[in-house]
């Protein structure tokens, strides 16, 4: 299984929890294990980290999409396909130190398989405003 589908069930599991506002991940990813026959120890391991990564700098994660929208926009506006992707972008290029061209090219290309029409421009917008804050190389 390669990084990009790895990256892809993360996204999905993600979206899945902002969704059902579930609390106790552990037990949640594991039946997401089970349900999506991923037995691989690395994509394992690459979804807890960014579960628990995600959930441990929340709230700097979405300070960081508050400071990047309009003045009139809200995190409580944007979809919640587009809010897992900016979690999961934002935590692999600022905590995991992950090149951010590949990351936002990811983000964007799973933006236009799961988001609206406009999710990829969206996307974009919001992580290169946050490499430009963050001075991220």
């Amino acid at each position: 299984m390669n990084r990009s589908k790895i990256r892809e069930l993360a996204f999905e599991f993600i979206y899945s929890t902002e969704i059902q506002k579930v609390e106790d991940k552990k037990e949640q990813v594991e039946l997401f294990f089970e349900g999506n026959d991923i037995e691989a120890p690395s994509a394992k391991e690459y979804i807890i980290d960014v579960v628990d990564g995600i959930q441990t700098y929340q709230e700097e994660i979405n300070k960081h999409i508050s400071e990047s929208l309009k003045k009139d926009w809200t995190i409580d506006r944007i979809s919640k396909i587009d809010l897992a992707l900016l979690k999961l972008a934002i935590y692999e290029m600022i905590y995991k130190k992950l090149p951010y061209k590949v990351v936002i090219n990811e983000a964007i290309e799973l933006a236009k398989k799961y988001g609206e029409d406009n999710s990829a421009n969206f996307i974009n917008g919001i992580l290169a405003s946050i490499v430009v804050k963050e001075n991220i190389n």
